[in-house]
């Protein structure tokens, strides 16, 4: 049994449904960032990404009504989170013309919904605007359900949420599966999961030890080589005996830091950590670079350093299957991109099966050159979702797609 075959066992994709004049629910992910002055979104690969989907149901006819939230209104309608320049986005992408009614619930939506033809699509207003979204309320499901006919989840960046649009609506609905964008996700990610192609390395950045420590337990088991970078690195260095002075580390994170250090060693998997850190003594002063152990009162770790750009470097070199999740520094400022550009290149340079998982690391590699995303096998496009994947957690967006229950596969389970 394989983890591809039990990851996607019981769930349709859009292909094998019936969607002709028919109007088909597709929830994508248009949670995409945007310019906080300007309100101009900065990068819409997520939008672009959901195109075939969306193209293919129009192709065949359907009356496609797509759903999305975007931020975090709490319940109530904020102008500012608006999906309008999503629609416009959508429209230019596409070449469609998307209608866009001022409430998923309103009279409008009944009525723009109702007036589709085959081939035309409209985008619901943000979900989000209900409270109902967000507690996964079955009575907003239900009223939901009433729009359509056939359901299709195409948001992997909303999958892990017990949500109303991705968890409660599709089971009140038969006739439901993926977009190819979620099924090319649990694909590509799957085959981090079950048997990957070794020596199989893992490079994760971030902030917290604790937010990743079952996503850390889990590599350790599966990897050959976990190389650690970002503010993460920080805490590890620090558990073992380096001054780190003004960095930011988890302090409270330093014992559990200790314990996955060796079971790593236990496990006889690669635990690499930074040997240099590009330092500074605030995030917008000239940076410098020193060995581990090296900062002095007052400078702070920033970004890795040349020399573990190489290290890290050279094991993604010698592997067949690499996963990157979480940047290796404060990228945001080109004084401490180096680190995560440089992974970057080094993914884009290997011949190994390579997955970036999405989020801050994405939006690396795509700062990192023009050409560059092109050159990887797989960028997904949710960051949460694809780390409680690869921690073995199962996405409420996801089971709720399965007309049969899956199967566990015993190799999924991580030992007591």
């Amino acid at each position: 049994m394989s983890a591809m075959t039990t990851q996607l066992d019981g769930i349709q994709c859009i292909d094998e449904l019936e969607i002709e004049n028919r109007r088909v629910f597709i929830r994508v992910d248009f949670n995409v960032p945007f310019d906080k002055k300007t309100g101009e979104i900065t990068d819409a690969d997520r939008i672009q990404r959901a195109i075939p989907t969306i193209a293919h149901a129009l192709e065949r006819g359907a009356r496609v009504i797509l759903g999305s939230h975007r931020g975090r209104p709490k319940g109530t309608a904020v102008d500012s989170l608006s999906l309008e320049p999503c629609a416009a986005k959508l429209s230019e992408l596409g070449g469609w013309e998307v209608f866009l009614p001022d409430d998923c619930l309103s009279d409008a939506a009944v009525k723009v919904i109702g007036e589709l033809r085959a081939g035309q699509l409209c985008l619901l207003e943000n979900l989000r605007f209900h409270p109902g979204e967000e507690s996964n309320d079955e009575g907003f499901a239900r009223d939901l359900s009433d729009l359509f006919d056939v359901y299709v989840n195409d948001a992997f960046g909303a999958a892990h949420r017990a949500h109303a649009s991705v968890s409660a609506l599709p089971k009140l609905i038969p006739e439901r599966g993926m977009g190819f964008l979620l099924r090319d996700e649990l694909k590509s990610l799957a085959r981090l999961l079950e048997q990957p192609q070794k020596p199989f390395v893992a490079v994760l950045g971030g902030a917290k030890v604790s937010d990743k420590i079952g996503v850390i337990e889990r590599l350790i088991v599966k990897s050959d080589a976990l190389c650690i970078g970002g503010a993460m690195a920080n805490t590890f260095a620090a558990a073992t005996g380096r001054e780190m002075a003004e960095s930011l580390l988890q302090a409270d994170g330093l014992p559990l830091a200790r314990t996955l250090i060796e079971k790593a060693r236990d496990a006889g998997t690669k635990l690499l950590l930074p040997s240099d850190f590009v330092v500074a003594d605030s995030a917008d002063a000239n940076s410098g670079t020193v060995a581990v152990g090296g900062l002095t009162s007052g400078s702070m770790a920033l970004d890795i350093g040349p020399k573990t750009v190489e290290s890290f470097s050279a094991e993604i070199a010698a592997a067949k299957t690499v996963f990157w999740n979480g940047p290796m520094g404060l990228f945001e400022n080109p004084a401490f991109a180096a680190g995560s550009t440089g992974i970057a290149h080094a993914l884009a340079e290997t011949e190994a099966f390579s997955v970036v998982g999405g989020g801050d690391s994405a939006a690396a590699v795509r700062a990192a050159g023009d050409n560059l995303a092109s050159q990887l096998d797989f960028i997904s496009t949710g960051g949460g979702a694809a780390l409680e994947l690869i921690e073995g957690k199962q996405l409420p967006g996801v089971e709720a797609l399965r007309t049969t229950p899956r199967p566990i596969d015993p190799a999924e389970q991580l030992p007591e």
